[in-house]
């Protein structure tokens, strides 16, 4: 199962902060990489590195057209920490990674199947909804 991306931060001493779709933030450390293959070693220069941004689909991160890591390797190499944030997701993202209609969430909450300020919150023009209530609702993810 691909564990999209949704965000990607550099942090100092060659780390970086990686937001998970699927609510989960990790840490990934790309400093055994410069042991690994010569190119990675061009990641040592502070523009490249702090210029990486989440690949098109979120499979995974880039630098430029010769360096990049796969959600895959991000997901099973880096360090999980937590954050206020963990459990939350877009509700574009629940609908993709439930196979299901946004239209179908809207309805679920406008019924109270997903109850607003417990489940689900309004931030702007921006619903986040939380993977338990998911979970609970729909079951595992399709995808």
């Amino acid at each position: 199962m691909f564990h999209k991306v949704k965000n990607v931060f550099p942090l100092e001493d060659y780390k970086l902060l990686v937001q998970f779709c699927v609510g989960v933030t990790k840490i990934y450390d790309v400093k055994p990489l410069f042991e690994w293959k010569d190119i990675f070693k061009t990641l040592k220069e502070d523009e490249l590195f702090y210029g990486v941004y989440v690949d098109v689909g979120g499979y995974g991160i880039v630098w430029n057209d010769y360096v990049d890591l796969s959600c895959d390797e991000l997901w099973e190499n880096g360090v999980e920490i937590k954050t206020p944030f963990d459990g939350l997701m877009s509700m574009n993202d629940a609908t993709s990674i439930w196979g299901l209609n946004e239209s179908t969430l809207r309805k679920a909450i406008s019924y109270g199947k997903l109850k607003n300020g417990i489940d689900v919150c309004k931030y702007g023009k921006q619903w986040v909804v939380s993977i338990e209530a998911m979970n609970r609702e729909y079951g595992q993810p399709k995808k």
